[in-house]
């Protein structure tokens, strides 16, 4: 199980009952989030989660900065958004670049 915490704006970590209930509910909706979407990144890599001034984050890896990560107002949305920026980051440079070709300009070029 993982553990969840709520850092107070000094630094110092809360260690009170709203913090398990963060944790509590952060760990329910997560599981949810998992049943509903089982093949996703984060039913799968299991981020942790972090709640920071009113965000939740999903984070893999050392740090915001060096990982993958998802920021939302709930945890469905910090794990949706981990969900896009791990998916991001499997395609090629090129694939994540071009533009669509519309069916509309592919018709009117000439055959091969």
């Amino acid at each position: 199980m993982r553990f969840y915490t709520k850092m107070k704006k000094n630094g110092q970590v809360s260690t009170g009952r709203r913090v398990m209930d963060y944790a509590v509910a952060a760990m329910e909706q997560t599981e949810l989030y998992c049943t509903a979407h089982p093949g996703s990144p984060s039913a799968v890599r299991r981020p942790r989660l972090f709640f920071r001034g009113e965000l939740w984050i999903a984070l893999v890896g050392p740090s915001v900065e060096e990982g993958i990560v998802g920021i939302g107002p709930t945890v469905a949305t910090a794990l949706r958004a981990f969900d896009a920026q791990y998916l991001a980051g499997l395609r090629p440079p090129d694939e994540a670049i071009k533009p669509r070709r519309s069916f509309r300009g592919a018709s009117s070029a000439p055959a091969a």
